[in-house]
C-alpha cells in the first residue's frame, strides 16, 4: 500500500509518469527482494523495448504526421460531407466519421483530435453549435482512432499479452464502428432538439468529385488489412508501407508535403515516439517486478476461483480497471501493468485473449479523453487554447455512449470475434 502511496504521490507532485513507474519498482525491490540486482529491472526496461511488432508503433505515427501535414485530412472530410452534410445533424455526424476515417490511416487519439479539430471546430460553432459540445465531440469521436486499425493500443496490448496484432486490428474494426453509430445517433437527436439546420445538398456530380479525390487515403486500411490477411506483410511490415504510401501520396500526388518539411515531421514523430517507448520500457519493467513478487496473486488469488467460473464478471472487473486506471494514467502504462495482473483469471477462465483486448482497447480509448488525466483533453486544450474545465464541460453524454458500447461488447463478444473468426 505504501508502494502505490508513493507513486501516486510523485504522480500529483507533476513528476512524469516515468519516475512513479520506476520508483515503485526499485521501491519493491529495495523492501523486499534485496537479493535482486538493480540492474535486473535495467534488463527488464532494455527488454521490454525488443519485440520486432513495436517497430510499427514509429512507422504509424510518422505516417499520421505525413498525412496531418498535407491535405489527406480534409479530403476525407470532404467526402463524407458530400453525402451526410445535408442530414439533420450531417456536420456532426460528419465529424465522428471523419474521426473515423483519419483513424483508420493514423492509428492516433491524439493525431486525430489535431486533424480533425482544426477545420471542423469553427465551422460546427458558425452552425451553432456550442463550443462545450463541438469540443467533447472531437475529443470523444477520436477515440475510434484506437479501436480501428491500425491501433497503437493494440499493437502494446499484443506486446504485452502475445496475442495477435493482426486478430485485434480486424477485431477492432465492428466496435468502432458501433461507437461511431451511437455518437451518429446522439447528434442527429441533439441537433433535432437545437433546432440546427442543415448543410446544402450536394449535386452527385460534387459527390463523385469528392470521391475521387478521397479514393487514394481511402486506400490506407485497404492496404494494412487487406496485406496483412492475404499474407504479402506482417503488421510491422504494414506499418512501412503505410509510410511509403503516406509519402506517395503528399510528396508525389498531392505535393502537399515537400522535402523541407520532413526534418519537422520526423521530430514530431521522434518526439511521441521517444514518450511512447520510455512508458513501454519502465512499464515492462514494473510489470515484472510485480509479477515476480506475486503481487497479482496477492490481489486477485482469493477471487480467481469465483472469476474463472464466472467469466462475465471477470470481463466486467477488467473492464472497471482498466477504465478507472486510464483516468488517471496513460492508457499504455495501464496496460503494461494490469494485463500480468489478470492473465492468469483470463487463462483460467478460457476467454479468448482477442475479444478481452478489444475490451481493454476500449478503455484504453475512454480513458483518453476523460478526466482528470485524458490525454487527448490535454492535446485539445493546447490545439484549442481552452481551460480545462471548458474542455471537459461537454464529456460526459460521450462517455456514456462509449460506457454502453463497452456493456455490449461485454454482453455480446461476436461484435469483437465475429470478423477475426471469419477471417481464419
Amino acid at each position: 500500500m505504501w508502494i502505490m502511496l508513493l507513486m501516486v504521490g510523485l504522480l500529483l507532485l507533476g513528476l512524469p509518469m516515468l519516475v512513479p513507474l520506476l520508483a515503485g519498482a526499485f521501491a519493491i525491490l529495495l523492501s523486499g527482494y534485496s537479493f535482486l540486482k538493480p540492474e535486473l529491472a535495467i534488463q527488464q526496461m532494455i527488454g521490454g523495448l525488443q519485440p520486432v511488432v513495436l517497430t510499427a508503433v514509429p512507422m504509424f505515427i510518422l505516417a499520421a504526421d505525413i498525412m496531418l501535414k498535407g491535405s489527406t485530412a480534409q479530403r476525407m472530410l470532404d467526402v463524407i460531407e458530400s453525402f451526410v452534410g445535408h442530414w439533420k445533424g450531417g456536420l456532426p455526424v460528419t465529424t465522428a466519421m471523419g474521426c473515423t476515417m483519419f483513424g483508420a490511416v493514423s492509428g492516433s487519439t491524439q493525431a486525430t483530435v489535431v486533424a480533425m479539430g482544426r477545420p471542423l471546430r469553427p465551422r460546427l460553432l458558425d452552425a451553432g453549435y456550442s463550443d462545450k459540445f463541438t469540443i467533447a465531440l472531437i475529443i470523444n469521436a477520436s477515440d475510434i482512432a484506437l479501436l480501428i486499425p491500425p491501433s497503437i493500443g493494440m499493437i502494446i496490448y499484443g506486446v504485452a499479452t502475445g496475442t495477435s496484432v493482426g486478430d485485434l486490428f480486424i477485431a477492432g474494426i465492428l466496435p468502432g464502428l458501433l461507437i461511431l453509430v451511437l455518437f451518429s445517433i446522439y447528434c442527429i437527436w441533439k441537433s433535432n432538439k437545437l433546432g440546427i439546420e442543415p448543410l446544402p445538398r450536394k449535386s452527385w456530380a460534387e459527390r463523385w468529385h469528392a470521391v475521387k479525390r478521397a479514393s487514394l487515403p481511402a486506400g490506407f486500411p485497404v492496404i494494412i488489412i487487406g496485406g496483412i490477411y492475404s499474407g504479402m506483410f506482417s503488421p510491422t511490415e504494414a506499418a512501412t508501407v503505410s509510410v511509403l504510401y503516406a509519402l506517395l501520396l503528399e510528396m508525389v500526388i498531392y505535393r502537399g508535403v515537400s522535402f523541407s518539411d520532413l526534418p519537422k515531421v520526423a521530430f514530431s514523430t521522434g518526439l511521441i515516439t521517444a514518450v511512447v517507448f520510455i512508458l513501454v520500457a519502465a512499464g515492462a519493467a514494473f510489470s515484472w517486478i510485480i509479477s515476480f513478487a506475486k503481487i497479482p496473486d496477492a490481489i486477485l488469488g482469493g477471487y480467481i476461483p469465483f472469476l474463472s467460473e464466472h467469466p462475465f464478471a471477470l470481463l466486467i472487473v477488467i473492464a472497471a480497471a482498466f477504465f478507472v486506471g486510464c483516468m488517471f494514467v496513460d492508457p499504455i502504462v495501464v496496460i503494461l501493468i494490469l494485463s500480468p495482473v489478470f492473465a492468469p483469471a483470463i487463462e483460467t477462465a478460457g476467454l479468448d485473449p482477442v475479444h478481452v483486448g478489444v475490451l481493454v482497447t476500449l478503455q484504453a480509448a475512454i480513458g483518453s479523453a476523460t478526466p482528470p488525466f485524458g490525454c487527448d483533453i490535454f492535446t485539445a486544450v493546447a490545439v484549442f487554447r481552452k481551460p480545462y474545465l471548458d474542455i471537459i464541460r461537454g464529456t460526459p453524454p460521450f462517455i456514456a455512449l462509449l460506457l454502453l458500447a463497452t456493456a455490449l461488447i461485454i454482453a455480446f463478444p461476436q461484435i469483437s470475434l465475429f470478423l477475426p473468426n471469419l477471417a481464419n
